[in-house]
């Protein structure tokens, strides 16, 4: 009879199972897998907090909060270069779009927290950074909401600002993947003044909903009048033929955080909470992102 450890020579080394081997999950031929990936965990993961749709802010990851831009302003020696000083009092000047999100964020946590549904409405959402992205995650948390970070992983690291339900922190590698869940579970969108990643994702929602590829009704509320007036000459788009007047009243521009949260409340209340038609019996009630049928 053969011995135990001279039978065992005879058998090949055991190879890794697919999902767990690194080699392939991380190969293009995993890619598919990948992605995936980023729609299935989110999804389920917004399942078990209970996230039924969200608010969306984006604006600036560089401007501070208003302590911090003061700092920044008073250690500031003499001797600093010129464009130093410049940006620096540039800061101190835009700190307030950042108190003004973390007040709107605030005021809109407070009152979603307060309707009464199944699961959680109009979660403050954002990509998870710095700046305006932070403050918006800031002003939820103080309202003691769940607050929503959806980051991505570039190569100069962004990290997570501290204010993220820990279990609603997300980090992608797809931007597109993260651009769905943007999309898909918001029902409104809140711009506040920003960089390139601030206007994509302001432009992508107002293709979305002027060519009616949207099943549901979203608002978009653009803050700041005197940076987007600027910026972008919206009126010039309608006097050239390039849009329709009706597609200004696509989006509304506030100058306060009480008049952004009074126009989300109105039409909130109004798209996605006044007209709840009747459920027959035995009908399933969608989980999240709940649409027009």
């Amino acid at each position: 009879m053969q011995k135990k450890d001279e039978m065992s020579s005879t058998h090949g080394k055991i190879a890794p199972l697919a999902y767990e081997n690194p080699q392939f999950l991380n190969s293009p031929d995993g890619r598919v897998l990948r992605i995936m990936s980023e729609y299935v965990e989110p999804l389920a993961r917004f399942r078990r907090e209970q996230i039924q749709d969200t608010v969306v802010f984006f604006g600036s990851a560089r401007f501070p909060n208003l302590v911090d831009a003061n700092k920044a302003l008073e250690s500031m020696t003499s001797s600093a270069e010129a464009v130093e000083r410049k940006r620096v009092q540039a800061g101190v000047e835009m700190a307030r779009y950042y108190e003004d999100a973390r007040r709107m964020a605030f005021l809109l946590s407070t009152w979603a927290a307060q309707i009464p549904a199944r699961r959680r409405r109009f979660v403050v959402t954002t990509g998870g950074g710095p700046g305006i992205m932070e403050a918006a995650n800031r002003g939820a948390q103080e309202a003691g909401s769940k607050t929503i970070g959806l980051n991505i992983r570039l190569p100069f690291e962004q990290y997570p600002n501290p204010y993220i339900t820990p279990s609603l922190n997300f980090e992608f590698h797809y931007f597109f993947m993260r651009k769905f869940w943007f999309a898909y579970l918001a029902k409104a969108l809140v711009i506040f003044p920003g960089g390139f990643g601030t206007l994509d994702e302001l432009f992508e929602i107002l293709t979305l909903a002027q060519t009616q590829k949207l099943a549901k009704k979203i608002l978009v509320v653009i803050y700041g009048r005197e940076y987007w007036n600027r910026l972008i000459n919206f009126q010039a788009m309608v006097d050239a033929g390039a849009v329709s007047p009706e597609d200004l009243d696509l989006f509304r521009i506030v100058d306060s955080p009480e008049e952004g949260f009074e126009f989300l409340r109105e039409g909130l209340t109004q798209y996605h909470l006044g007209q709840e038609r009747p459920r027959h019996v035995g009908e399933v009630v969608p989980e999240i992102a709940k649409t027009n049928p």
